[in-house]
């Protein structure tokens, strides 16, 4: 009879303790442990990035903390944190949360357009994603990288193509600048670069041209027009005279490209600067910003015709009038001087 009581003594305590950890388990593992109304929080991991540092971010979003390191150390990713940017779905449990934070690094959308520094460039892309804008800039600015690639520093920011890329989160500087470096290859395609030829261009110097022609017109409609302008003013030896290169070597001179200059002064033109294509033939040294695609196709396409000059039209914003003789040039320029004088725009 006592080995009776004793053995049912323990097959109760078995499945007690069985159901005990059972019940445990299930909830460490597969019981829902998130705590946010979303359907999904992003959880952005750095380089070197602690288990404990991890577990402070995550408080926030979840039940239990406890039971989340309790699964994470039974699973072992209590010293595999990787750094990447991971998604926490509302109703996961800590099963699907470390198998997420284990292997799915998200990918995210990198956007950068009309920067007119490597500086800029950097501070732009340094919000996207984790390398800061210090790390960027010099992988940017790399003098070895550069000369075996055909760069100055001068000419560095005709490498990065304004557009929309994809990058894991934590990718590196090095990685990101290289990828750009493939992708300003494979836009230089054989066709383009034939195109660059003819018009005794070299690809970087197409850049440099189209962003000259993105400072002078936003109309995508009248940039090829604008590109022909300066076409044949490089075609004649004539100095290309384009304010905006002016506004860029202010710019420089001050050290601040914060300021807003809206008209630029005769004796704006008379600085000393390679950019000031009013003092120096020839094309800048290097783009006085980013230029849209659809600007350096308007260069490589540009529109053949026999204007030297233009100037702004107030009675079109946004458009120019176009003229073939200097006599022409002056009487549509006095007619918009005259304008912003009326308006009172003295710089």
């Amino acid at each position: 009879m006592y080995r009776k009581k004793l053995f049912f003594l323990v097959v109760i305590f078995g499945l007690v303790f069985g159901l005990y950890y059972f019940s445990v388990f299930y909830k460490t593992f597969f019981l829902d442990n998130t705590n946010f109304k979303d359907e999904v929080v992003y959880i952005y991991i750095n380089e070197g990035e602690t288990f404990e540092s991890l577990c402070n971010k995550l408080t926030p979003f979840l039940n239990s903390v406890l039971d989340f390191k309790l699964a994470a150390k039974k699973k072992g990713y209590y010293n595999r944190v990787k750094p990447g940017k991971y998604g926490l779905y509302k109703g996961s449990n800590n099963n699907q949360i470390i198998n997420s934070l284990r292997s799915k690094n998200l990918t995210v959308l990198v956007t950068f357009n009309n920067q007119e520094r490597l500086e800029n460039l950097a501070g732009r892309v340094a919000k996207q994603i984790a390398p800061d804008s210090l790390t960027l800039l010099k992988a940017f600015r790399d003098s070895e990288f550069l000369m075996q690639n055909g760069f100055t520093i001068d000419t560095a920011l005709s490498m990065y193509l304004p557009n929309t890329y994809e990058f894991f989160w934590n990718t590196s500087s090095i990685n990101f600048r290289d990828k750009m470096l493939k992708s300003y290859k494979n836009f230089w395609t054989e066709n383009r670069v034939m195109k660059a030829n003819k018009i005794k261009l070299t690809p970087e110097k197409v850049i440099s041209l189209a962003a000259i022609v993105q400072k002078e017109s936003q109309k995508t409609d009248e940039q090829p027009k604008v590109a022909g302008v300066y076409i044949n003013r490089l075609n004649r030896k004539m100095k290309l005279q384009a304010d905006p290169t002016v506004i860029y070597a202010l710019k420089l001179k001050n050290k601040n490209f914060d300021t807003v200059i809206k008209r630029v002064l005769y004796k704006d033109l008379k600085i000393k600067s390679p950019f000031n294509t009013y003092k120096y033939s020839g094309l800048p040294p290097g783009p006085i910003t980013m230029p849209d695609l659809s600007t350096v196709e308007a260069v490589l396409n540009f529109e053949k015709h026999d204007f030297l000059y233009f100037v702004a039209n107030p009675n079109k914003p946004g458009y120019h009038i176009f003229s073939k003789s200097s006599k022409g040039h002056a009487k549509n320029k006095k007619i918009y001087t005259d304008w912003l004088n009326r308006n009172r725009v003295y710089r």
